[in-house]
């Protein structure tokens, strides 16, 4: 089993905002530091950690948050990676990029290491905010909608937000784009940016008692669309996975509210059980590992790669995707 780098990393800056009573976390930490340590183990055999850089990113971040030394050893492992091109692939390029270039702010600014050190660290991540600006679509979306938050986040906490246009762009994208933010993990991402503010501002927060009004909301229930709809479902694997490109490809009913995954459930479901896929939870919902047998692997550097079309690649997740009627929905196992 893999480390829980990045669930671990994200529970304690949770925690941390929280203001948690005197240290009940301490262990946690401890225990975030063997993770990282074991995380890179992976290194020696497939030449990554054996998560990803974003979970070992978010680990770095989190520790530093706490205010927690981090060895040189650990951080110049991430500043290898970023000057090697190794941390990721379209929109999760973005994401870790961003969590690596707020773990080295923090570390930057917390004074947690030394002067020419710190130096490397402040270019790095400037740096990445410039790469960031670059890939900035004409949409104003920075890798995705999801990776967008962290983009934002970036430029508040290098003080890009100041000078760089597509700060002003990337959060008209983000304001226009909200109802995409449906789970805690993504809300969580989004709702500092929303406030002029970045992760590193955790570790300066002056926590004091507040009252408790907090009250319940009175949550209305979904409203069901009525009807049906059918989306063609089609599985492509090119050279060199597959020697055939189209593997799959027929048409799914599925009620109207349907989202992608219940179109794959659906599709599972079917006479004669022809297809077959497996996910994977994640803190942002469950991501698609494997498609009819074929598993998309970190040290094969592919992906399931989720498209509407003829080449469009979705934004949101399998979970959260609700295709229209009569439309075409590609999985492709992609390079990255």
């Amino acid at each position: 089993e893999s480390p829980r780098t990045g669930r671990l990393a994200l529970y304690l800056l949770g925690l941390r905002a929280a203001c948690p009573p005197a240290s009940p976390h301490r262990s946690l930490v401890t225990w975030l530091k063997y993770y990282l340590e074991e995380d890179w183990t992976g290194s020696r055999r497939h030449g990554h950690p054996l998560t990803s850089y974003y979970q070992y990113g978010l680990g770095v971040l989190a520790l530093c948050v706490h205010h927690k030394r981090v060895r040189e050893e650990v951080i110049q492992r991430l500043l290898t990676a970023q000057r090697r091109g190794r941390l990721g692939h379209g929109g999760n390029a973005v994401d870790t990029e961003a969590v690596v270039a707020l773990a080295f702010t923090c570390l930057e600014r917390s004074r947690l290491v030394g002067t020419e050190l710190a130096a490397e660290l402040r270019a790095a991540a400037h740096g990445a905010g410039r790469s960031m600006a670059e890939v900035q679509g004409p949409d104003g979306v920075i890798g995705n909608i999801y990776s967008t938050p962290w983009a934002l986040q970036v430029f508040l906490a290098t003080g890009a937000c100041q000078t760089e246009p597509a700060f002003g762009q990337a959060m008209a994208a983000l304001l226009e784009n909200l109802e995409a933010f449906g789970t805690a993990a993504t809300m969580a991402q989004a709702l500092p940016v929303l406030h002029g503010r970045s992760y590193l501002d955790i570790a300066s927060m002056h926590c004091q008692e507040e009252p408790d009004t907090l009250t319940p909301l009175d949550i209305e229930p979904l409203v069901e669309v009525p009807g049906n709809k059918t989306v063609q479902l089609v599985v492509e694997c090119p050279l060199p996975w597959c020697y055939e490109l189209r593997l799959y490809d027929r048409a799914v009913p599925v009620p109207a509210a349907a989202s992608l995954l219940d179109v794959l459930q659906v599709a599972a479901a079917l006479e004669p059980h022809d297809f077959k896929f497996h996910t994977q939870d994640t803190p942002q919902g469950p991501f698609l590992t494997q498609v009819l047998g074929l598993e998309a692997r970190q040290e094969k550097r592919n992906y399931w790669q989720l498209l509407t079309a003829p080449n469009t690649p979705l934004q949101t997740g399998i979970a959260d995707y609700r295709p229209q009627d009569g439309e075409t929905l590609i999985l492709r196992l992609s390079e990255w």
